[in-house]
């Protein structure tokens, strides 16, 4: 009788030891008295930034003949009268660099004219663009994955703004690493695929459009005056999620972004729009852009406007 009892003692001892096992493990078991509780998890932070973090990111494209592949972004010296600088150097001044990091792109900015000796040897238009985008979209990544809380704004000249656009149109359509809700603005000048209606005007209205939507009906031709200048034809999706706060600013009768939309005078002026001819060059002083100031006056005042917002929060 007293064999059963003790055999059914040791079972219901085991269980008891069991449950009191799986509940430890379950990590909710009783505790012996006195028995610290065991520790919570540490909770997991994301990486601190590093100290060079700004809190945004000013990135500028120079034009054709503006920059080099081996300029120094923070300091470019390749060009001193390259458009750019008008905008960037204010910038530079006004902020310490912890807060706003101006860098200039450095790529090869050329077009190939094979109607000279020294032009048959530089980079063609399309391989040169393909480079500033490579290097604008490399920076952006990198900075955009090391420095999350880092904003950005990005602005271009010409064939710069080329690629400014061609970026801004990326990011608004969330096709580049960084999301449109960390892009503070673009500015194209004299962007060679502007359209009428896509993005924002500061300036006066044009009745043209850009080079690369004009001539794209006649690449062939463009291509065997000027081989690796592919005119592109207008962005498809536009300005997408970023088309309230990207702003082409064109000079009436820049061949660039100002060109004929009807065929005739196109062909008539074909000449002019290949060699960037009209006001093309003028805009740091040009007021017929934008009345009441120039190009590069609302640049810098719209970015100083963007910028002191964005360092007050």
């Amino acid at each position: 009788m007293r064999k059963p009892l003790i055999v059914g003692a040791v079972i219901v001892v085991l269980a008891l030891i069991g449950l009191g096992v799986y509940q430890w493990r379950a990590g909710d078991g009783p505790l012996t008295e006195g028995e610290p509780p065991l520790p919570l998890p540490t909770e997991i932070l994301p990486p601190a930034e590093p100290d060079w973090c700004p809190a945004v990111q000013v990135v500028s494209v120079p034009g054709t003949w503006e920059s080099s592949a081996t300029d120094d972004p923070f300091n470019p010296q390749a060009n001193p009268y390259s458009f750019m600088l008008s905008i960037t150097k204010p910038l530079q001044d006004a902020y310490s660099i912890d807060d706003v990091r101006v860098w200039t792109t450095p790529y090869t900015a050329q077009f190939r004219n094979i109607q000279t000796e020294a032009g048959r040897a530089e980079m063609t238009y399309d391989d040169s663009r393909a480079e500033g985008t490579a290097r604008v979209n490399g920076e952006l990544a990198f900075v955009n994955e090391t420095c999350p809380s880092t904003k950005f704004i990005i602005m271009g000249f010409s064939q710069g703004a080329v690629i400014a656009g061609d970026i801004a149109n990326q990011i608004g359509t969330r096709a580049n690493a960084v999301p449109p809700e960390k892009l503070l603005g673009a500015v194209m000048i004299a962007d060679g695929r502007r359209e009428n209606g896509v993005g924002v005007n500061p300036g006066v209205q044009v009745p043209g459009i850009g080079a690369e939507i004009a001539l794209q009906p006649i690449n062939r031709v463009v291509q065997a005056v000027t081989p690796g200048a592919t005119m592109t034809g207008a962005r498809p999706g536009g300005f997408g999620e970023v088309a309230d706060r990207s702003f082409e600013i064109c000079a009436p009768n820049d061949s660039v972004c100002d060109a004929p939309q009807d065929m005739g005078t196109l062909l008539a002026r074909a000449g002019d729009l290949m060699l960037a001819n009209g006001n093309h060059a003028q805009y740091a002083t040009n007021p017929e852009v934008i009345p009441g100031s120039t190009a590069t006056q609302w640049t810098v005042e719209w970015a100083r406007g963007v910028l002191d917002g964005e360092l007050a929060r």
